[in-house]
């Protein structure tokens, strides 16, 4: 089954508050929010505690949850050590990890990413601070520009203590800083299991880069990106357009 040939379009995804049909009425509107708060306070802090560059190849996995997993999932694609990253969700069980059921948010699921990375060339703070900086708007509660419902909730799924605190640091450096207007809405809570999405929805933004949804929602974190943060990027990708693959 293929990815274009069976994936429906964002707009007509369901949700619980808000039809498609006002999609094109905010397109943006995360992005624009997040960016202007981040301009505005200058370069975006480094997590003050992080974990150790391991001294040598040192495969590890996070999970973060940001509204829509497309654009989630691409953001992170671009980053060096990044090896894998899957859509999918957590916060549910596993019976109702389908993408029509967690559509209607009452499965407890929140669209995530799994990130396989190499922890001897990128550390969790880095990771968090891209999720925070330019993947999603960390202010908003329970939606994601045109997407709403607890399904689009900003979260970090943590596998361990060490990424439980660095999460709950960073997030209270960052308030404390007064980086954004709002307070961050994140929340921090233990990974009881991830279950990776329908195939139709994996490398989405690579597959459809021309898609409405995708070219105002999700190809300005790109750029945002390459222009914020061009250190932590994969090398190759700096040479294309929005850093896309």
């Amino acid at each position: 089954m293929s990815a274009a040939a069976s994936a429906p379009p964002r707009e007509f995804r369901m949700t619980t508050t808000i039809g498609r049909s006002k999609v094109f009425g905010t397109v943006g509107f995360t992005v624009l929010a997040l960016l202007v708060s981040v301009h505005g306070a200058g370069r975006f802090p480094d997590p003050a505690r992080d974990s150790s560059r391991a001294a040598a190849k040192d495969i590890q996995t996070a999970v973060l949850a940001g509204g829509c997993f497309w654009g989630v999932e691409a953001v992170f694609e671009q980053l060096t050590g990044v090896v894998d990253v899957v859509s999918g969700y957590a916060g549910g069980p596993e019976k109702s990890a389908h993408y029509e059921m967690v559509g209607t948010g009452q499965t407890g699921h929140a669209e995530s990413v799994k990130i396989t990375y190499d922890a001897s060339q990128v550390t969790y703070g880095q990771l968090l601070k891209v999720f925070f900086s330019v993947a999603h708007d960390p202010t908003e509660l329970n939606r994601q520009g045109p997407d709403e419902g607890p399904q689009y909730r900003s979260s970090i799924f943590y596998g361990n203590e060490e990424q439980k605190q660095i999460a709950t640091a960073y997030i209270a450096q960052i308030n404390e800083a007064k980086v954004f207007k709002k307070r961050i809405a994140t929340t921090v809570v233990p990974l009881q299991g991830f279950f990776a999405a329908e195939d139709y929805h994996q490398n989405y933004l690579k597959l459809h880069p021309t898609q409405p949804y995708i070219v105002y929602n999700d190809l300005p974190k790109l750029d945002a990106l390459k222009a914020q943060l061009p250190e932590l990027m994969k090398p190759e990708l700096l040479k294309k357009k929005g850093g896309t693959k």
